[in-house]
């Protein structure tokens, strides 16, 4: 006899009192690359990703991690970028090649039974990739229009300046990259920087979903032979962040209909202390729909489509941000409100119902951020290259059910001061 759901009782509702996340195992190849491996899910799908020290803060020069890392797919000595597209779909597989600001990725996508047929292709881009002229030229003449078009963009423009104000224009993570830029970038040295980069130096796998002992075999075989770099490294040392320490900055785009808003401050990378409690308290100021600025610069001015904030952590450097577009009429008002939200979280103690309610909004997140063997691969690589272990999860759990209203105002007052904000507007004031 089945059993009758009663739907006028309510489900029980039960507290997230500990982080459960399944672990990534370790594994080293013949030449010494670590593969951490998430063996989970139900599904018969596998990814693989190789992520190497080829990213923006190992290039010596602007675009050239970008240009090597798109170059991957364009061709190999016996294969043309049709060709290698070709395969992969055959397969049904997804190949992606991508770049941030610390690292580069080469990853694939596939079921277990094509996986063989796959990964020669894979190693073939790492070790064999030609940046044909031909190729080369179309990629850099994309490129370049791309840039020219996005370049009229508020946004844009306003998150270029944005990370050159924060970081300086000679930080790999500041640089605002210019039309110039392009025309100097050269086929050879971003041929170089890949040759230097994607080896077996540094180089690190992750694999996850139905990993089985055939696909570490798989691993073993087609990036097992990888050799370390000859030359490492790019030469002479990157420089210090020397972006400037608050102050109000302003591009004017005369026949703007909208102004982009960008503020913020140079903070800490995830390792500080304090970063899970900001977490806390840039949700409540910006971090998700309901937060305050939503609430007060959409809902009840109407200035604004969305804006949101977000505590940003590189390998080399954190920041936090706020970010908006609104109508060029109304910039002064908003950039008025953002710093009326940002005093009222030094002045007054956050009520009891909204720090919980942000609790459980952020321990759902989190539960959902673990969901699956891709996601945990995600979280593993979040701890990873930051130099963290899982506990970390652990106390960004413990910090969510522990912090206090008078913490959090403690920390707005300790990092939010209204001098050191770096505010910024392109468009019209």
């Amino acid at each position: 006899m089945s059993m009758i759901i009663d739907r006028k009782i309510s489900p029980q509702i039960n507290d997230i009192t500990k982080a459960e996340i399944i672990r990534a195992s370790e594994t080293k190849l013949k030449n010494g690359i670590p593969v951490y491996y998430i063996n989970a899910g139900t599904q018969d799908l596998v990814k693989i990703e190789l992520l190497f020290p080829a990213g923006m803060w190992q290039q010596s020069s602007p675009l050239v991690g970008s240009a090597a890392s798109a170059m991957l797919q364009q061709g190999t000595s016996k294969k043309s970028s049709k060709e290698i597209a070709e395969m992969v779909d055959y397969y049904g597989a997804f190949l992606d090649t991508s770049i941030t600001q610390d690292f580069a990725t080469v990853g694939i996508y596939s079921l277990n039974k094509h996986l063989a047929s796959v990964l020669p292709v894979v190693e073939e881009l790492i070790s064999d990739s030609v940046f044909s002229q031909n190729e080369w030229d179309v990629y850099l003449g994309n490129k370049k229009q791309s840039f020219i078009v996005n370049n009229q963009k508020m946004s844009f423009v306003s998150q270029k300046k944005f990370s050159e104000l924060l970081f300086g224009n000679n930080h790999p993570y500041g640089h605002n990259v210019s039309e110039k830029d392009y025309e100097q970038l050269k086929k050879e040295e971003a041929y170089g920087f890949y040759k230097r980069a994607y080896t077996s130096t540094d180089t690190v796998i992750v694999a996850s979903g139905n990993v089985t002992d055939v696909t570490l075999k798989l691993i073993e075989k087609h990036f097992g032979g990888l050799t370390p770099t000859l030359s490492k490294g790019e030469g002479a040392p990157l420089p210090s962040v020397s972006g400037v320490k608050g102050g109000v900055h302003y591009i004017e785009k005369k026949d703007a209909l909208q102004s982009a808003i960008r503020m913020g401050k140079m903070l800490f990378t995830k390792s500080h202390p304090d970063y899970h409690a900001m977490l806390v308290l840039n949700t409540i100021f910006g971090g998700y729909f309901g937060s305050r600025l939503m609430a007060n610069i959409r809902e009840d001015k109407g200035y604004t489509y969305g804006i949101g904030s977000g505590m940003v952590s590189f390998s080399h450097g954190g920041y936090f941000t706020i970010s908006t577009e609104v109508g060029t009429e109304v910039t002064k008002d908003a950039v008025k409100e953002i710093y009326f939200e940002l005093n009222k979280l030094q002045t007054e103690k956050v009520s009891d119902s909204e720090l919980s309610l942000v609790r459980n909004y952020m321990l759902g997140t989190f539960l959902r951020s673990i969901d699956g063997p891709f996601a945990l691969a995600d979280r593993f690589k979040g701890i990873h290259f930051s130099g963290l272990d899982y506990d970390y999860y652990e106390r960004y759990v413990e910090t969510i059910h522990t912090i206090s209203p008078e913490r959090l105002m403690e920390l707005a007052n300790k990092y939010w001061k209204k001098e050191e904000v770096i505010e910024l507007v392109v468009g019209k004031k």
